[in-house]
């Protein structure tokens, strides 16, 4: 991959807080040309530093309004065992992210169900996956910040 530079790092905090942004409109707040704008996007693309533009749903449309953290442990780490498990949070919606992490748990999974009961039935099935040793919950009180990647050279995430 290419260094990127100010204007690349411009571009992609731009997109991220707005991916509708036209090229014309990238070139006004950061003053390049429309066909640079382009270019410089295109590259960044093929590159791999902008993975794709969606629209990021509320919650309450789609009518889901408890959120939280799982921390899971395997009792069984073998191959088997944790492809069935990587498999089974592939396939439940009510999984948002999951990652593989560091320390006491082996995964951390973010949650989202229509209540409190649709919480603990989740975390009832997540409790019957084979291999499931531990979790441990916390309900997700307020957002604070979320998909921000702050550059600490320039400041622009």
């Amino acid at each position: 991959m290419n260094a990127i530079d100010n204007y690349d790092c411009q571009i992609l905090s731009l997109l991220q807080r707005n991916g509708r942004l036209t090229n014309q409109e990238l070139s006004q707040l950061i003053g390049l040309s429309t066909s640079q704008c382009s270019r410089r996007r295109i590259a960044l693309e093929q590159q791999g530093y902008i993975e794709g533009y969606q629209a990021r749903l509320a919650l309450k449309a789609q009518k889901l309004q408890v959120q939280g953290l799982v921390e899971v442990a395997l009792n069984d780490h073998s191959p088997d065992a944790v492809e069935y498990f990587h498999q089974q949070i592939h396939c439940n919606n009510a999984i948002l992210d999951a990652y593989k992490i560091t320390g006491e748990y082996d995964y951390q999974l973010k949650v989202a169900a229509s209540d409190l009961n649709g919480l603990n039935q989740l975390l009832t099935t997540l409790s019957g996956y084979q291999g499931v040793s531990q979790i441990k919950t916390a309900v997700i009180l307020d957002r604070l910040k979320e998909n921000q990647i702050v550059n600490e050279e320039n400041n622009l995430p």
